[in-house]
């Protein structure tokens, strides 16, 4: 069996085969979000099945390539599409990314995710940058052997969402004149969207959103000691006392009705990293 670091170090060389320069920034771009990646200037683009060790993405509207190149002056690496634990895949699978990323050096990460809004100020298409999150996926992708080359035993999580990133969105939005929220995202295994009582249970924690994914992407990024900044598209609202059917199709089209001002935003916060 191949070791778990071996595994990383072989994805690292054959992408800095195709791609030798450090890339400083990575964007993992959710459901209906994978455009920001065609902005890239000078891209290299490979997909997934390409990359020794990589998983592939299995979900509509989550494209399945790496893109490299350059935007907004940065060197940036995205992937054009995720990896779900409700996939199938273990917690180590869902972010061998971000280990990839922190082997080729990437210093900040920005995650992306479309969502459904607890919190009654949100709306269908509306953006919030992530203060806080719960993991409520039952895992955790740490659990296991730590290798101290990757990251300390017990990380802190206390600001896993760097502030200053976050001052920065803030500052960046309000200059573009785009409505921004801030708030706490709880991310669960999936593979449906939530009854009603379960979002009653996640509102009374004090989430503001709710989805299925991001959080162990971030608590890897964590641990390697990468900065990160997460936004969140709100797709849909989850009001228990409301709540409506919901299907992924509707989910898409709202992360792609909700693209222009994510990747404005997403833009304007690199242009002054």
């Amino acid at each position: 069996m191949i070791n778990y670091l071996t595994k990383i170090k072989d994805a690292a060389a054959f992408i800095r085969s195709m791609y030798p320069t450090k890339p400083t920034v990575g964007l993992i771009l959710g459901s209906g979000l994978g455009a920001l990646a065609d902005e890239i200037q000078k891209p290299i683009r490979i997909p997934y099945q390409e990359i020794p060790h990589f998983p592939v993405s299995t979900v509509k509207g989550h494209d399945g390539n790496l893109v490299l190149g350059e935007l907004e002056g940065k060197q940036v690496i995205a992937l054009q599409g995720r990896f779900h634990f409700y996939e199938g895949y273990t917690m180590r699978q869902v972010t061998f990314p971000v280990r990839v990323f922190q082997d080729l050096g990437v210093e900040t990460m920005i995650v992306t995710n479309a969502c459904g809004g607890i919190n009654p100020k949100l709306y269908p298409g509306a953006l919030m940058f992530i203060t806080d999150h719960i993991n409520f996926t039952g895992t955790n992708p740490l659990i296991g052997e730590n290798f101290e080359e990757l990251g300390p035993r017990f990380p802190d999580m206390s600001h896993a969402y760097d502030p200053e990133l976050r001052a920065l969105g803030k500052k960046v939005a309000d200059e573009q004149g785009i409505e921004v929220f801030e708030g706490i995202y709880t991310a669960t295994a999936g593979p449906y969207y939530f009854s009603r009582a379960e979002l009653v249970m996640v509102r009374n924690f004090g989430s503001d959103t709710i989805g299925m994914s991001t959080v162990p992407e971030v608590i890897v990024a964590r641990h390697s000691g990468m900065r990160s900044l997460g936004i969140s598209a709100v797709t849909d609202m989850a009001i228990p006392e409301t709540h409506t059917s919901i299907t992924h199709a509707e989910v898409v089209e709202v992360a792609n009705r909700t693209r222009p001002k994510f990747i404005k935003l997403v833009r304007g916060i690199l242009n002054q990293m």
